[in-house]
């Protein structure tokens, strides 16, 4: 067993070759490599799946699952999005632990006391990510969101993507400090700067991983964490191992796997 669970986003084998190959296909290699959870992503379905059948074969393979789907949870009115329910029922019959989506256009005029008939109470977990977004990729707004919902009692949770901060400037380290509490999930991604300008996800090196350990202790023990960087190679099976390796010893304490 490793120390820590680790999760693998699909997108990161390439959006277009888990398209054409099926996300279903990769299930086989994720559990020879030790991955404790399979994010599987909305977008890259290219039909609606089977969820029940799908999730089946997850669970015989012993592995967890998560269902990530682009949905922003708070629209540009200023409500929750009416397709949550679905997606929350896509993700019951995956039998996946956590939905997964972005803030949105959340302010403190929104109404989360209107999120509370709307989350389950068992089943998947709501978990809200900052995305890339000037909208939901703040830190401020994230923070408003979770204090609010905490002192409603709500049944939801924060993935934490530490790349995605620098699309607005923010300081991963800071809003992990401030939002550690509510952290459920963590997306690992390294960020370099292209020569166009453009930010991309990259590999982490051996400084990334450093800072990446340090961020750990900001989160509970045993948090789950995510390869959300390409992965690419001829030898998919080895290189899926030594990340899982990498990143499974992030932080020095062990515990127990949070959805």
């Amino acid at each position: 067993m490793h120390p820590n669970p680790v999760s693998i986003s699909l997108s990161s084998y390439g959006a277009d070759f888990v398209r054409q190959t099926g996300q279903e296909q990769f299930l086989g290699l994720l559990s020879a490599a030790g991955v404790s959870r399979v994010e599987l992503r909305e977008e890259l379905f290219a039909s609606a799946p089977d969820a029940a059948a799908l999730g089946a074969v997850i669970a015989a393979l012993g592995l967890e699952c998560l269902y990530s789907t682009p949905l922003e949870l708070w629209t540009e009115q200023g409500i929750p999005d009416p397709l949550l329910l679905h997606k929350l029922e896509i993700a019951r019959a995956l039998g996946a632990v956590a939905l997964k989506v972005s803030l949105g256009h959340y302010d403190k005029r929104c109404d989360v006391t209107a999120l509370a008939a709307l989350l389950p109470a068992d089943g998947p977990l709501l978990l809200v990510e900052n995305d890339q977004t000037a909208q939901g990729g703040r830190l401020q707004p994230m923070l408003d969101f979770f204090q609010r919902a905490e002192v409603l009692g709500l049944r939801l949770g924060m993935t934490f993507d530490i790349g995605n901060w620098q699309w607005q400037g923010e300081s991963a380290r800071q809003a992990a400090r401030q939002l550690g509490r509510w952290v459920r999930y963590v997306h690992c991604k390294a960020v370099q700067r292209r020569v166009d300008g453009r930010l991309v996800a990259v590999p982490p090196q051996a400084a990334d991983l450093q800072a990446w350990s340090a961020m750990m202790t900001e989160f509970d023990p045993g948090v789950v964490r995510a390869v959300e960087y390409p992965l690419a190679g001829d030898d998919l099976l080895a290189l899926t191992r030594a990340q899982v390796r990498s990143l499974s010893a992030l932080g020095a304490e062990e515990g127990v796997s949070h959805a």
